[in-house]
């Protein structure tokens, strides 16, 4: 199975969405991420663009075996749309894989029963059908502006169910890349494709829209397809890393697991982040004082500018 990660640049430069509390601990978590896979997953990916490039392979120096600029498709493109550029590399996969966020850290490879899922995630969400950006709000712009949403979507939102199915996707693979493909493609289309401009405009802040396009979307087709007679993808099913949310964010569970999620504002904590500094000292000196000298020298604003 290969190991994949992504990286727009430009949602980093314009920090857009949920970022670290200095570039220094950006740099450090890309170094520790990819060593930490390495060790379970030798064959590493990166999908970016030209300026990721030029930050994350020339400046860094991270030893990804394969890298691809795909993501220079999205340079025109909306910054706060900041799940696109793992969207598109979802649907370049076209062999087993795992995509890893730069914030997880994966201290043991993944249970084999889960890498060898035709899907799969770090865990299942729950969330309230009133939270703030829910499907309800993105459908009540599409209908205003006289826009469909896809089956799969207005198929889940019709089941009027207590709660709103997440897939969280700090991890996410499989061995069904065509669903997958499928999925991702889905997603790029719903954000990119012109005609459904007029309904995202209604959302000038695209955060938690993020959320929708990725993660809800991705429920929704594993509901859909799960059910549907007539789809290629009749019975597929996603195994779990964490049964629940609340299982992910229990330290028993994830140390059990060898798994490490720094979510949302854990990435600028400064007590957080002060211990990727000291990990990332331990595990690679000469990488922690690239870093440093990278944070310090002229090359700092160019890289976070």
């Amino acid at each position: 199975m290969r190991a994949v990660w992504s990286f727009w640049s430009k949602p980093y430069r314009t920090r857009s969405g949920r970022t670290w509390r200095e570039p220094l601990h950006h740099y450090l978590a890309w170094g520790l991420t990819l060593r930490l896979a390495c060790r379970h997953y030798p064959e590493t990916v990166l999908v970016t663009d030209t300026a990721g490039k030029a930050l994350l392979i020339d400046t860094l120096g991270l030893p990804f075996r394969e890298v691809s600029t795909e993501l220079d498709r999205l340079r025109d493109v909306d910054p706060g749309w900041w799940t696109l550029g793992k969207l598109v590399a979802y649907g370049l996969q076209d062999r087993p894989f795992v995509h890893i966020d730069t914030d997880v850290f994966l201290w043991k490879a993944l249970p084999a029963a889960l890498a060898g899922a035709s899907v799969f995630t770090q865990c299942p969400e729950r969330h309230p059908p009133d939270e703030h950006c829910a499907p309800r709000d993105a459908e009540r712009a599409f209908a205003r502006a006289g826009l469909s949403l896809p089956a799969e979507w207005e198929w889940s939102s019709s089941r009027r169910l207590p709660y709103i199915h997440h897939e969280n996707t700090g991890i996410l693979g499989g061995t069904n890349t065509d669903f997958i493909r499928y999925y991702a493609n889905l997603g790029v289309d719903l954000v990119m494709n012109p005609r459904n401009a007029p309904a995202w405009a209604a959302f000038p802040d695209k955060f938690g829209c993020n959320f929708l396009t990725e993660q809800f979307l991705l429920a929704a087709c594993l509901d859909f397809h799960r059910c549907d007679p007539r789809s290629p993808f009749r019975g597929i099913v996603a195994r779990h890393l964490f049964s629940s949310f609340e299982e992910a964010l229990d330290p028993q569970s994830a140390a059990h697991a060898g798994y490490t999620h720094l979510l949302a504002e854990a990435k600028s904590s400064a007590v957080v982040t002060r211990r990727i500094e000291q990990r990332m000292e331990q595990e690679d000196p000469a990488f922690y004082r690239h870093c440093i000298d990278i944070s310090s020298g002229p090359q700092f604003a160019m890289a976070g500018a």
